[in-house]
């Protein structure tokens, strides 16, 4: 099985690394516009050649699109107009613009949209780390609109990993997670910037910062390059439980001006409610 990754960072990298190491890929061909990435995947062992797109969509069975989600607007039709039996996956984490994009076109049936739930806050080839996906859940999306084959193939290639597989929508998946992925970024990018207004020793913060804070500021670390293009196709979503998350947040300021402090407790108490759901 020949396995094109297209985008060699934290992502596409990571997988390039479980496919080589479980066996389902014989031979990992990277492509990338940085030349750079491309030397340090070769560096790592991640891949065993890069190309050009077009001569890596001919050798390959698969084709894994890894790349920011605006980048893969653009792609993914272009890989589809040259494709004939291989298979098109994306790992990108939203959907709807996605494959409204390709709806029409005649190879919409190579492509299976997908999106397993892993990373980390760190970007480029040097981030990929083995085992990420390991156990985690993907998702796939609008499936009845893919060839079988291609289905049973993806299918194939995370079970071999092992991941979980759920099937949603694409706007079940846009919706969701806008909930459980995106709208933490948001958070974890504006608690990083109120610390950094407030607190203008650096070193205090480095003494001070516990294992909680650092958790949870650990996505402010994420890339723009990622992120931005996500929140820019997951706009209304993200608003959407943007305006939710300021209310609550709103809630706490109020019971903390009244001192409240029975109700706070009981907003607490509600909160740890989703331990039971996480567990």
């Amino acid at each position: 099985m020949v396995v094109s990754i297209v985008g060699v960072g934290l992502i596409g990298g990571s997988m390039a690394i479980t496919l080589k190491e479980n066996g389902f890929a014989d031979k990992i061909i990277g492509v990338d516009v940085s030349q750079d990435n491309l030397d340090k995947a070769m560096r790592r062992r991640l891949i065993d050649v890069d190309m050009p797109l077009a001569e890596a969509i001919a050798a390959s069975d698969i084709i894994i699109l890894s790349t920011p989600v605006d980048t893969m607007l653009q792609l993914l039709p272009q890989i589809l107009d040259v494709v004939d039996q291989q298979i098109v996956m994306d790992m990108g984490s939203t959907k709807q613009r996605l494959l409204a994009a390709i709806a029409d076109h005649p190879k919409r049936g190579r492509f299976v949209a997908t999106h397993p739930m892993a990373g980390t806050e760190y970007s480029g080839p040097e981030a990929a780390v083995p085992n990420l996906y390991d156990n985690k859940c993907t998702v796939l999306c609008d499936v009845d609109a893919s060839d079988k084959d291609a289905v049973e193939k993806v299918q194939a290639l995370y079970q071999s990993i092992p991941m979980r597989m759920v099937y949603l929508n694409s706007e079940e998946h846009d919706l969701h997670t806008a909930y459980v992925s995106h709208i933490s970024h948001i958070s974890s990018f504006a608690l990083a910037l109120t610390v950094l207004e407030k607190e203008r020793d650096e070193n205090r913060i480095f003494q001070l910062a516990s294992g909680g804070f650092s958790s949870t500021v650990r996505l402010a670390k994420s890339s723009p390059d990622m992120w931005v293009p996500i929140f820019r196709q997951n706009r209304d979503n993200v608003l959407d439980v943007l305006d939710e998350h300021i209310n609550q947040l709103a809630r706490f300021r109020s019971l903390l001006i009244k001192q409240d402090f029975e109700r706070f407790y009981k907003q607490i108490e509600a909160a740890n409610e989703i331990s039971r759901i996480l567990a």
